[in-house]
């Protein structure tokens, strides 16, 4: 219930970061580098503002994706990867066995038919592989 919870407020508060990012300017001199005294309407006062959203905003993220990393790594945590193994009900007397092969039924549909082998060839003299080489070439 509560990561359920918490998650829903993560979303709600990725899909803000992203609207504040996107509506800042792309000039830089963003995320508090530089200021002063400015009004709120000013273009500098709107950028601190949105700087300072960025901020609180990004801070949220953080500390809720924290605890949701923690929050479901404790309820995880119950049960370890060995304990639901059934090590107990494993032969090792069967582990290195060869496999059975299967009962042939005369009914039963033939395998599937595979493709042909490639020929393989010699890069260097052209030949398929296992023919006779050529004679190498003589100079006069």
């Amino acid at each position: 219930m509560l990561l359920g919870i918490l998650l829903t407020i993560h979303i709600i508060v990725c899909i803000c970061l992203i609207a504040v990012v996107l509506m800042q300017r792309s000039e830089g001199g963003a995320l508090g580098m530089g200021g002063g005294p400015s009004g709120f309407m000013s273009a500098r006062g709107a950028g601190d503002l949105l700087t300072r959203i960025t901020w609180i905003l990004g801070s949220i993220f953080f500390i809720i994706s924290l605890a949701l990393t923690l929050l479901s790594g404790r309820q995880g945590a119950s049960d370890s990867v060995v304990d639901r193994m059934k090590v107990e009900a494993i032969d090792p007397n069967k582990l290195n066995q060869p496999a059975q092969p299967a009962p042939t039924d005369p009914n039963a549909a033939p395998p599937p038919l595979s493709a042909p082998t490639p020929q393989v060839r010699n890069p260097f003299t052209g030949d398929a592989e296992g023919a006779p080489a050529a004679p190498a070439p003589t100079n006069p």
